[in-house]
């Protein structure tokens, strides 16, 4: 066998296949940071002789397969091969079965160590080494080399009829997309451009920013080179994410048509967030509490292969699976995170902090294709990633039923935030360094309750908790804090304020995810100015650029501007009544299904009342505060064929971007703002850092983000080359040069319109 044929498994993947056993056991434990266990390593590597070798490199082969890894240490002078596991509390809160894990790690490195060396024996050691006060515990024991190969040889046996079958699913996969055939007659209009620019950036390895106009059908556009390029680039896998629900489901379904499903090897995976998937949401996810949990497993071997047989695992189908095994919905989803060939999910799942997703590929060495879908949404998304908040109320909320030495930490750090308080009297002020004595107390907090934790093993009060999760978010953004971020103070009262470190730029902490993936691409219907996307999403210098031309034609579309409203906020009153008879004209002239876009709800509900008081012939109904899922649906579902009326919503909310209602479901738009983001203390100081980086303060804050939602809102008009509409842009703004050229090249703008003289 060649080691083409060979499948490649990490040593730490074998044993996780084969030797975990028992409960799930996912309940918060006090377990050190990354940088600790990084650290923590370094600590107990240190104090080994001057001959102790650090990450050893060791392979070796059975039958197919090819196992490789990294032994943390070796000491040639003792013949000892070391596994590290850094802990923090009571050496015997360590569950059973991890100890059976690792010991399964350690003795595979020892086996592939005596072949590498031709050693007869070797000591091997578990080093458990405590975060909180340095101390070793040491697990030793003696094994000869046959012990160990036969040890190795039990092992690669039970995973071995897996990776035949996975290896046999690879091949018929790649055979299958060989051959992959588009799924309609023809490509509709732009869609072959997008497709031949997606499958270049895949043959090239490089990532592309694809603009495309909306309706051309982008989802199957973008996943159908993806596909195609999968056999011949070797991708392990693709990773489609999206920003909404209805995103996830497009992606589903362009799988389903491509052949997922019926007859394609195509494994499809919905990565589901836990607190939708959970069965048991008043139980935690331990053994003794939840029956999901207990025995997990010992029974997710079955449920993983009856799950391998399931083409499309969305979420109906991945919990009708787990339960019919009595396990975990999402856990099992998360197994099969490793097993499918596309994975589907929201955009946190490969560009958070702690993205599975990610964590997965650099762990495994997969080649990833990985598609962004409405990717306009990125920058405001990763900026949330990379930011928190601490909120004083949260501090006293998690006082008040502290244990006592952890209300003593918990003192400290209000000491601290005081003195924080003193020097930034300001209602708005952003800090001029970060408040370290503040962190201190933090740092110092998090490790009592961590310690109490290891005393005390059981759920911390809700408040507690909530409050020590924040301030470890806080520390975490504050060891990577820089130029990208700020760290600001707002006052929310006489007691209270909110210190928050608030991310400005992705880019440093998006870019390795990016030269993670064998390629990206990010499509959307607004990615104008390409540079403004690639500053701010850390995208490689040689990421290439699609402006994909639109089917449709000006013919199809009346845009015309309402060049003698003002809808800014100090004209607000002054233009309700002039939008209101807009509205009602264009209706009038043409009935039919409308959409209204506003810059809040205020701003919607005055001139919906002007509206019913002043036009009532007008039917009208409106997008609600915090709307439920049944909810949004229920307002779609008045879009009719046969429905007459103007629906209003809010510019950048449910209704603005991302759904589909062709035909004579809508007719029109009515967008009343350019979608500027409010002029704040918080965005001033965005602007100026814009400025200070790009050189283009107000664009970057303000002009591009509210022309994209502008765009994304119009485009819900057209979306066949059958659909003809209007769409009207309520602003005298919208007549400027600068504003004009952000709008789509394919409008015919109308800006001799005077809103009281023709609709």
């Amino acid at each position: 066998m060649t080691d083409v044929d060979k499948y490649s498994v990490a040593v730490r993947a074998l044993c996780e296949f084969t030797a975990k056993q028992g409960d799930l056991d996912i309940r918060f434990t006090p377990s050190p940071t990354a940088q600790e266990g990084i650290a923590g390593h370094a600590v107990v590597t240190s104090r080994r002789g001057p001959n102790y070798r650090t990450e050893v490199s060791l392979s070796g082969d059975w039958g197919m397969l090819h196992v490789r890894g990294r032994a943390d240490g070796y000491d040639p002078d003792q013949n000892l091969i070391e596994e590290i596991k850094t802990h923090r509390g009571k050496f015997a809160n360590i569950p059973d079965n991890h100890r059976h894990l690792h010991w399964a790690q350690v003795r595979v490195y020892g086996h592939l160590l005596c072949r590498q060396l031709g050693l007869e024996s070797v000591n091997l050691a578990l080093v458990y080494y405590d975060i909180g006060t340095g101390l070793e515990t040491v697990l030793r024991e003696t094994r000869a080399a046959l012990e160990l190969a036969a040890l190795f040889e039990d092992l690669c046996a039970r995973f071995a009829s897996w990776a035949a079958s996975e290896a046999a699913h690879r091949g018929s996969r790649d055979a299958a997309l060989a051959t992959l055939a588009f799924p309609h007659a023809n490509f509709r209009p732009g869609q072959r451009e997008l497709a031949e620019n997606v499958y270049r950036a895949n043959a090239s390895g490089r990532c592309l920013l694809a603009q495309a106009p909306t309706g051309i059908g982008k989802t199957v556009g973008s996943l159908f080179p993806v596909l195609k390029a999968m056999p011949q680039e070797k991708l392990d896998k693709v990773f489609f994410l999206a920003a909404k629900t209805p995103g996830r489901r497009l992606a589903l379904d362009a799988a389903a048509s491509l052949g997922a499903g019926s007859g394609l090897p195509l494994r499809v995976l919905e990565l589901t967030a836990r607190d939708k998937a959970c069965e048991h949401p008043d139980k935690a996810c331990q053994g003794d509490a939840c029956p999901l949990a207990k025995g997990f497993y010992d029974r997710l071997p079955g449920a993983r292969e009856a799950a391998a047989a399931v083409s499309i695992l969305d979420r109906e189908a991945l919990r009708e699976v787990a339960l019919a095994h009595d396990i975990c919905p999402y856990y099992l989803g998360s197994e099969m995170a490793r097993w499918a060939d596309m994975a589907v999910g929201d955009y946190n799942y490969y560009f958070d902090g702690g993205a599975m997703l990610y964590a997965l590929a650099q762990n495994n060495g997969w080649r990833a294709s990985v598609l962004v879908d409405e990717a306009h949404n990125m920058v405001s998304r990763a900026r949330s990633m990379y930011s928190a908040e601490l909120d004083r109320t949260n501090l006293r909320a998690a006082r008040a039923n502290a244990p006592e030495l952890v209300k003593k930490a918990l003192e400290r750090v209000g000491r601290a935030w005081l003195g924080v308080d003193k020097e930034a009297p300001a209602p708005y002020q952003v800090l001029p360094a970060l408040p370290d004595k503040l962190l201190d107390a933090l740092q110092n907090a998090t490790s009592t309750v961590n310690d109490f934790l290891a005393e005390f093993p059981g759920p911390l009060d809700p408040e507690l908790q909530r409050f020590h999760f924040d301030a470890l978010g806080f520390i975490r953004l504050a060891e990577s804090f820089g130029e990208h971020s700020l760290c600001d103070l707002t006052r929310a009262g006489v007691r209270d304020s909110v210190i928050s470190i608030r991310n400005v730029v992705p880019a440093p902490f998006l870019a390795p995810r990016f030269a993670q993936a064998h390629s990206a691409t990010l499509f959307s219907a607004t990615l104008s100015p390409w540079h403004y996307f690639c500053d701010l999403l850390g995208m490689p210098q040689d990421t290439a650029w699609a402006d994909v031309a639109s089917p449709f034609t000006s013919s199809q579309l009346e845009v015309r501007i309402a060049a003698d409203i003002s809808t800014r906020y100090q004209h607000r009153a002054a233009s309700l009544g002039p939008i209101a008879d807009l509205i009602a004209r264009q209706y009038l002239a043409q009935p039919g299904n409308y959409l209204a876009f506003f810059s809040s709800f205020d701003y919607l509900e005055q001139v919906l009342e002007r509206l019913a008081q002043e036009h009532p012939e007008v039917p009208a109904w409106r997008q609600e505060r915090r709307m439920s899922e049944p909810e949004r649906a229920a307002f779609l579902e008045r879009f009719t064929l046969e429905s007459r009326g103007v629906g209003f919503a809010v510019l950048g909310g449910s209704f603005g971007e991302g759904i589909d209602l062709p035909g004579e479901r809508l007719i029109g738009a009515f967008v009343a703002t350019l979608g500027l983001p409010q002029v704040n203390p918080v965005n001033e100081q965005l602007r100026e850092r814009m400025q200070a980086m790009f050189g283009a303060g107000y664009d970057y804050t303000y002009l591009y983000p509210g022309m994209q939602k502008v765009v994304q809102a119009a485009g819900r008009v057209i979306r066949t080359e059958q659909d003809r509409g209007v769409v009207w842009l309520i602003d005298d703004r919208f007549g400027r040069p600068e504003v004009r050229a952000l709008l789509p090249a394919w409008w015919s703008v109308d800006q001799r319109i005077s809103s009281r003289t023709r609709a």
